[in-house]
């Protein structure tokens, strides 16, 4: 029987932690699967466990973290919902056809790539007693996921015709696409597509769930906590518990780390991760490549003076990308060439570097007639790393001669109100690790409101010819030409990409085996 988590007192030592920490002590064909790890149903039991309750701090959203993670914008709405709820499946490089799958058992293509067929894994159970169908499947995809504000989840509307989607009985789901895609099992394992029960409209602490933990406390702002849940339908947890703090400030979370308030702490800055080198109690644990974070600045196509090609360019040129590594991140990052998605196979890695070239940057403004321009750079601590390049940014873009300033947000808040992000002129963003076609299609394809402004019919064939197409080298050939037509022309500056800083006590392991590194799901956690 696992032990539950007392609310009440969890909430007062996060509420109380929070505050101490603010100050701090100094630093304080259907492919194969990832089976359970036993037949049948896994039980009290059927696996080792080091037992214990591992505690976690994640920058949150206050005030706006929600439960209804389609439609919330915080790291840690989607670590919290990755821990309550089942996915249908994780990017895996290593993994058949680059997924391991979760409440799936595999996904079947059609030779003609009109449909996919949706195996559901058999025996998956909520919390409530109840089997997982192919209506849950439907509902969460059809009902819930094509509905968010955010893009990250519309991508499956934007791929599959949802409408026409059909259960096949109780274990399977039949999804045609509204276009041919072979890349579709990249697209519904990419690790934040969870399942609700069918009918699901609220999203409550009570609901029913299928993931490795149950859901026992939660207050926005402060934290969340969870017991095991026994009979989830993999690998059930080594832990016990699992509690989530929301503290926005790096060093906080640090000190929290080496306090002893927490045994993993998430996303640092560099400058916090440097002064834990030397501490023999803590161990850094940094994502490798592909899952690294893109820091880039978004150049609004819909507004002036970003509406002209040459100002688009000389913004892109303006950037001291080496200063950016070395400064803000101590060199431990990549220099980004204005594409997302650095590390994954569809990458165009061989479009050449982009130059820093301030002298031809300011000659292309008073070509385009926008030298002296004013600009507000709108972006916020979403992640360590944002705020000290758009102030590095401003700097570089000064000394073109553009008026530029920065707009400082609370952490949490940029994305919050997602359509006014969207209209802004100019913003700073961060991308999640997913490979290239698909960060496309998600953010850009089609003229979507995180597109801001970009309107390219000729890309968008060329991306949806890549990914209908069977044959890697010319799904590859095709993608490299969208890609450098978004070099070309694009309104993405990208200059660094990082790796997420994470930290942990020693001892604390299994964290990076859930995949998607950047939003732990802690099914595989450990404690010594």
């Amino acid at each position: 029987m696992s032990r539950q988590i007392d609310r009440r007192s969890f909430l007062r030592r996060g509420a109380a932690g929070a505050a101490a920490l603010a100050v701090g002590p100094g630093l304080l064909a259907a492919c194969s699967t990832d089976e359970p790890g036993s037949a049948g149903n896994p039980g009290p039991g059927s696996s080792p466990r080091s037992g214990g309750t591992l505690r976690a701090a994640f920058v949150g959203g206050g005030a706006a973290e929600t439960l209804d993670f389609f439609n919330g914008p915080s790291a840690l709405d989607l670590v919290r919902a990755r821990a309550w709820h089942g996915t249908l499946g994780n990017l895996d490089p290593s993994g058949p056809d680059g997924v391991r799958y979760g409440v799936l058992k595999g996904i079947d293509i059609a030779d003609d790539l009109s449909a996919y067929t949706l195996h559901v894994r058999p025996g998956v159970r909520f919390t409530d007693g109840s089997r997982l169908t192919s209506a849950d499947i439907l509902h969460s995809l059809s009902a819930l996921a094509a509905r968010s504000k955010l893009p990250v989840y519309r991508l499956a509307a934007a791929n599959f015709d949802l409408a026409r989607a059909k259960a096949d009985g109780d274990l399977k789901v039949v999804l045609p696409t509204l276009r041919p895609i072979a890349d579709g099992r990249l697209i519904l394992c990419q690790g934040n597509f969870l399942v609700v029960k069918d009918g699901t409209k609220a999203f409550r602490e009570s609901m029913p769930s299928c993931g490795p933990f149950r859901l026992t406390g939660f207050t926005a702002g402060q934290g969340s906590a969870f017991e095991r849940y026994d009979d989830h339908y993999g690998h059930v947890p080594h832990l016990d518990g699992l509690e989530l703090r929301s503290i926005a400030d790096s060093t906080a979370r640090a000190g929290a780390l080496t306090g002893g308030a927490v045994d993993f702490a998430h996303d640092l800055s560099p400058v916090t991760a440097r002064t834990l080198a030397d501490d023999a109690k803590v161990e850094l644990a940094p994502t490798k490549s592909p899952y690294l974070v893109g820091l880039s600045f978004q150049l609004n196509m819909s507004a002036e003076p970003f509406d002209d090609p040459r100002v688009r360019e000389a913004f892109k040129l303006a950037v001291d990308r080496e200063a950016m590594v070395k400064t803000v991140f101590y060199g431990n990052a990549e220099i980004g060439n204005d594409l997302p998605s650095l590390g994954f196979p569809d990458y165009a890695d061989g479009i050449p570097q982009r130059a820093h070239d301030p002298g031809r940057a300011r000659a292309l403004l008073e070509e385009a007639g926008a030298d002296g321009v004013k600009v507000q750079l709108t972006t916020g601590p979403e992640t360590p790393g944002m705020v000290e390049m758009a102030t590095l940014f401003v700097e570089d873009l000064k000394k073109i001669g553009v008026r530029a300033s920065v707009r400082e947000l609370p952490p949490g808040q940029l994305y919050a109100d997602f359509p006014a992000y969207s209209a802004l002129p100019l913003a700073g963003s961060y991308q999640m690790p997913v490979p290239a076609l698909s960060t496309y299609q998600m953010n850009t394809a089609g003229g979507s409101p995180s597109a801001f402004g970009w309107k390219k019919s000729e890309t968008d064939a060329l991306v949806a010819q890549a990914r209908a197409e069977r044959d890697p080298e010319r799904a590859r050939e095709l993608g490299t030409r969208a890609q450098r037509t978004r070099w070309d022309e694009g309104n993405q500056v990208v200059p660094v990409f990082k790796p997420n800083l994470n930290a942990q006590a020693k001892g604390v392991d299994g964290i990076s085996d859930d995949l998607f590194e950047q939003f732990p799901g802690f099914s595989r956690a450990s404690l010594a």
